[in-house]
Order: structure tokens, then C-alpha cells, then sequence
């Protein structure tokens, strides 16, 4: 008697394939930096001319590909129709962190389509009245989204140590909070259905530097991040992932020790780095009210202010003691400041890069790079957005079927 064949049936194979081949197609046309024609397409995934036309056809009609206007120079023949990813298509990122609250959605060309930030001093809230306040800015952004806009995930990003798949912020030490429960008080804050992804702040902002957009990678490729707020928070990319450690906890850079000896941290140790270069670090070195912006504090020390210049020659030794460590550590060739670094990132990158120069071992052959983020304040609500997108790339059938 024959056996039972063990083969999977050819339309449970026929699905995997199609399924496959959708994502291989979308990702394409996303990664490209310029629009691609289905011919384009056949040609970078190595499939016939009629397989990719068929699969954007699906992707074009569930809206995951858009057509665009054709070239308007004359050409022989038939004219092809440029794609570019779904502009109908967009993900929420949530942002909640000790100075300000965000929402931002992100469609799947990476363009924000609407945001609304808040900057307030959350050390020490409730996390209740936080939360409830974060879902009535995430309402007023959902109330202007265009009608025919749709949102297919949500991230959260807060600045602490999270438990990404039980959905818990473990602790949080600038915002006072350990051990929360997320998933309840989302419910404040984002449409019923709407599946939302915990995140660290500094990894989801990392993202931005990562990728230009959904699916297309930016020009750094390997880098240490740097999140400024009120703390600091930290991200480590290689190859364009971040790398979070066994347990998802690495990167807490604010917290390194630059001096054993200093003042006492809210996370139990002394001396940590964001003690001498976070934000209100700065303001409380230059004299300025902790209200003030960061270009203040610029403003000041550009004009020789010595309070101000003071400041920033303080925050750039307590950076380049954390960070010689970890890039001798890690071998990482370029730095990313973002948040209020970023904004003083002209001022720190001279004596930090001194200071970089002395004590990396590598410093001879190859000098870390200082660079500071561009893009819009609250990374994190933007990276959050960016890591719901990524459901599309990887399983874009989902959203048509």
C-alpha cells in the first residue's frame, strides 16, 4: 500500500507564494528612492513581467501601492505608470515621556499626515490623568485625518525599561512609574481594534536615523543614538537594527556613571550621565529656568555667555566619558544626538570630539562621527509609527484579504 504523501496541497503552497511574492513587491517599491514601474519591479524581484503586474494590480486595488502621474516626456511605445507606496494607509505612534506628550500618524511613504505635541513636565504624574490626557490629543489628530485615511497599527514609545510582549513599562525613573499595566489605559487613547506595540522611547527613535521611510533604509547604517529629554535615553543600531539585548533592556546610556562620587540619580546610582547633560542638567548649569528652550541656552553660550558655555563644556565631558566606553565597547563609528542634543549638537561636537579623540582606543584610524537628528521633536512617536508599518511590509496580504 502507498504511503500518504506528506506534501503540503498545492493551494496551501500556492497562498504561501502569493504571499510571499506580495511582500517581496511592496517592499520593493517602498525601499526604491525613486518611483518604479511594473516593469522596474519585475526586473529588481526577477519575476515575469506578468506575475509582478498581476501582484501590484492586488496591492494598487487594496491600496498598499499607489499610481501616479506618468512621465509627461514623450517615449515610444506605452508610457509607464510610476508606483509609490499607499498614501490611504498610516499608522498612529504615541509618544508619552517626562517633558511632553505626542501623537503623530505616518503614512506608508513615511510622510506625517497629522501630529499634535505637548510639552509638560510629567515627573511624578499619575499615569491615569497622563494617559487620558494623551487621548485627547490622540482624538483632536484622529478628528483631522482625512476621511479616506487608514490607520492599520499603533505604537507606544515611553522612556524606561519595558516588557514589550506583556505590554508593562518595568521602570521609568524620570517619570516616577514602575511595573504599569499599559494596555488598560490605552484604552483612553486609541480607536477600538487598534492593536498598540510597546516600545523604549530611544530605540523607536533610532528608527528615524535608520530608515528614510517605511521599508528604505537611511544612510547610517551602524550608530549609537542618543535621546535628549529631560533624561537621556539610548539606542544602539548595527546594520540598520537596533540591538536591545537579550531581555530588550539594553541601551540605558543616560544611566552609565561618569562619576562614582556625584549626586543621586532617580534610578538609585550616582553620578549618571543625564545627571550633567540632560535637559534640565543644562538649564540648572547656565542658570535658566527649566522652561526655557534649548536654543536659549545656545543662543547664550554662542554669545559667550559663561554660565552657558560653562554648561555645555560640563555636558560634553559627561558625554564623552559614557560614550568612549560604550564605542570602545561596541566599535560604533558614528554618534546620533537627537532631542535637545540635538539642538546643541554645533556647540557639543568640537570638545566632545576632543574629548572622543583621547579616550577611544580606535580614535587614531577612525574618529567617531558626531551627528545631530533631523526630523521633527518626539522621534519616538515617529518610530513607533514606523514599527506598526513594518506589519504591512512583512504581511501585506493581511490588508488584502
Amino acid at each position: 500500500m502507498s504511503q500518504p504523501s506528506t506534501d503540503a496541497p498545492s493551494g496551501a503552497r500556492q497562498s504561501t507564494l502569493r504571499t510571499t511574492n506580495l511582500a517581496l513587491v511592496l517592499h520593493t517599491v517602498c525601499a526604491s528612492a525613486r518611483p518604479l514601474s511594473r516593469s522596474d519591479v519585475a526586473a529588481a524581484t526577477g519575476m515575469t513581467r506578468a506575475t509582478a503586474a498581476r501582484l501590484v494590480d492586488e496591492l494598487v486595488a487594496g491600496a498598499l501601492l499607489d499610481e501616479v502621474e506618468r512621465d509627461p516626456l514623450p517615449r515610444r511605445g506605452r508610457p509607464a505608470t510610476p508606483l509609490l507606496p499607499g498614501a490611504r494607509l498610516g499608522a498612529l505612534g504615541l509618544q508619552v515621556d517626562a517633558g511632553l506628550l505626542a501623537a503623530r500618524v505616518l503614512d506608508l511613504r513615511g510622510r506625517v499626515v497629522g501630529e499634535r505635541v505637548e510639552q509638560r513636565d510629567l515627573r511624578g504624574s499619575d499615569p491615569t490623568g497622563t494617559f487620558a490626557r494623551l487621548g485627547t490629543l490622540t482624538a483632536e489628530l484622529l478628528d483631522d485625518l482625512p476621511a479616506a485615511l487608514r490607520l492599520v497599527g499603533a505604537g507606544l514609545a515611553v522612556p524606561g525599561v519595558v516588557d514589550e510582549a506583556a505590554g508593562v513599562l518595568l521602570r521609568a525613573p524620570n517619570l516616577g512609574w514602575s511595573d504599569l499595566d499599559t494596555a488598560e489605559l490605552l484604552h483612553a487613547c486609541v480607536p477600538g481594534g487598534l492593536e498598540v506595540v510597546l516600545g523604549n522611547e530611544a530605540d523607536l527613535a533610532a528608527r528615524t536615523v535608520a530608515d528614510e521611510a517605511p521599508g528604505r533604509a537611511g544612510p547610517h547604517r551602524d550608530f549609537l543614538y542618543l535621546s535628549g529629554q529631560i533624561g537621556i535615553g539610548g539606542a544602539v543600531v548595527l546594520d540598520g537594527r537596533v540591538v536591545t539585548g537579550s531581555s530588550g533592556w539594553a541601551g540605558e546610556v543616560g544611566h552609565v556613571c561618569v562619576d562614582p562620587g556625584g549626586p543621586a540619580c532617580s534610578c538609585g546610582s550616582t553620578g549618571c550621565l543625564e545627571l550633567y547633560a540632560g535637559r534640565h542638567a543644562f538649564l540648572r548649569a547656565a542658570g535658566l529656568p527649566l522652561e526655557a528652550a534649548s536654543g536659549e541656552l545656545a543662543e547664550l553660550a554662542r554669545a559667550g555667555d559663561p554660565a552657558a558655555a560653562g554648561a555645555v563644556d560640563t555636558g560634553a565631558w559627561a558625554l564623552g566619558v559614557a560614550l568612549a566606553g560604550v564605542v570602545n565597547v561596541v566599535g560604533i563609528p558614528t554618534v546620533v544626538l537627537g532631542g535637545h542634543l540635538a539642538e546643541l549638537a554645533d556647540l557639543l561636537r568640537p570638545p566632545l570630539e576632543e574629548h572622543l579623540a583621547r579616550r577611544v582606543l580606535s580614535a587614531r584610524w577612525q574618529r567617531p562621527r558626531i551627528l545631530g537628528a533631523q526630523g521633527p521633536s518626539a522621534a519616538g512617536a515617529s518610530g513607533a509609527a514606523l514599527r506598526a508599518l513594518d506589519e504591512v511590509l512583512a504581511h501585506p496580504a493581511r490588508w488584502l484579504d
